[in-house]
């Protein structure tokens, strides 16, 4: 099945699913309708007992390049593709742009993120809501969401906490600077390098599938629930603090700098 020719989902006969994003034109870049359609996916799958594992990945050069910077572009009082209130709890105990990566936590069996090229900003927000990620070594990372003058909107903030370092979060998140997979696997963002990560996630995703699947989903729900109320919390924050920063004037110059190539003009 797909959503709106932009994330297609196969169930092989070994019940691993397959969930690649396809929007190839624009590196798989993040607008509303892609949104939509990975939290489509996601509840497709969860409705699917025949599913025992899943892998995430995306066609073309790259896994997903972030938000599209039309988005931000076209942006207006606030309202960002589509959605004005962040702080609207409109999927569980996150937003629908938090959903479109937490589904994939929240799904009962593992997913394992596949990633190449790059997964820039919310793309690596998308791969930190699979369980496992494997990489390519030369795959760039970022978490560059402060290079668009916003912050991390996508669970981001909770799962960096999860995995690296307090000093470490905060580099990489102040500077928004690019980073290796290699450098990925050391602060803990990536499980494992290989060349080909998608071969390497069917063959865990195969694995998993041997294995009693009462016991696998029950042992991701445990592991999930050690940081659910902490995630409650961090999924909020984050919505507090992006309502702020959208359309505020250095946001706004940030992104209309970037598009224009020069540097940019801020505000005290």
């Amino acid at each position: 099945m797909n959503h709106d020719d932009r994330v297609r989902v196969e169930v092989g006969d070994d019940q691993v699913a397959r969930v690649t994003l396809v929007r190839t034109d624009k590196s798989n870049a993040l607008d509303g309708p892609m949104f939509d359609a990975l939290i489509a996916a996601g509840e497709q799958l969860r409705a699917n007992r025949r599913v025992r594992a899943v892998v995430l990945t995306g066609a073309g050069k790259g896994f997903c390049a972030g938000i599209d910077m039309q988005v931000l572009a076209d942006m207006k009082d606030g309202t960002i593709a589509g959605t004005r209130d962040l702080l609207e709890r409109t999927h569980g105990m996150g937003n629908r742009f938090q959903h479109a990566a937490w589904t994939w936590r929240d799904l009962p069996v593992p997913v394992i993120a596949a990633v190449h090229g790059f997964a820039l900003g919310g793309g690596l927000e998308l791969a930190l809501g699979a369980d496992l990620r494997y990489a390519t070594p030369d795959t760039r990372l970022a978490i560059m969401e402060v290079n668009w003058g916003l912050v991390p909107d996508m669970g981001g903030t909770v799962r960096y906490y999860d995995l690296m370092r307090d000093d470490e979060v905060r580099e990489l998140a102040f500077t928004g600077r690019t980073f290796d997979a290699q450098e990925g696997q050391r602060v803990g963002l990536v499980t494992r390098l290989g060349a080909d990560p998608l071969a390497m996630a069917h063959a865990t995703a195969q694995e998993i599938s041997q294995r009693s699947p009462d016991a696998v989903r029950a042992m991701k729900r445990l592991l999930n629930a050690q940081s659910a109320p902490r995630a409650a919390q961090g999924l909020m924050a984050e919505c507090a603090e992006q309502q702020v920063l959208l359309g505020s004037p250095n946001q706004v110059e940030t992104v209309r700098a970037s598009r224009e190539r020069r540097a940019p003009v801020f505000t005290d």
